[in-house]
């Protein structure tokens, strides 16, 4: 088990404490976003926040076993946006970063060794090109069903209907 980081600082402005305060675990800007596109491209069946998995994935494809992170750039350290440290507490934060990146790693692990599939999506992907990430996801989900044959993620238009509806 890691090292606890313990109480953060106090913020260095009111407007800081705001910001941190507003910060939510789940239902975020990028993840909402995100299912209304996999949902406007048809793919139905995931679960969100599924906590029955090690590391509670942002959104969860059971049967096909694939979970998917939608990480915050601030948080999570985007390689793309490489943001600067914040300028009071450095130590602190450069810690709390270190932590999140090792939880990161540890979720990954014990849900492959599950044998599931991880797909790390960065809030900037999301916001930029949600298309794109319904792609790949698409593509998880088609090796997924190649390799577990019986499971199928039905498009909302090829669902079959049943019957006395």
């Amino acid at each position: 088990m890691p090292a606890r980081l313990g109480p953060p600082p106090p913020a260095t402005s009111a407007n800081a404490s705001a910001t941190m305060r507003a910060n939510r675990r789940r239902d975020t800007g990028p993840e909402l976003a995100l299912r209304a596109a996999l949902r406007a491209a048809g793919f139905t069946g995931y679960r969100v926040d599924l906590r029955s998995v090690p590391g509670r994935p942002d959104i969860a494809f059971r049967r096909h076993k694939l979970a998917i992170f939608v990480h915050g750039c601030f948080w999570h350290r985007c390689p793309t946006c490489r943001l600067a440290l914040p300028k009071g507490n450095r130590e602190f934060w450069k810690r709390k970063f270190e932590l999140n990146e090792e939880r990161d790693e540890r979720k990954r692990r014990a849900l492959e060794a599950l044998g599931w599939n991880v797909l790390e999506l960065w809030e900037c992907e999301v916001t930029r090109d949600a298309s794109h990430c319904v792609s790949r996801v698409a593509r998880q989900l088609a090796h997924a069903a190649d390799a577990h044959e019986p499971a199928r993620v039905w498009r909302v238009a090829e669902r079959p209907r049943r019957a006395g509806r």
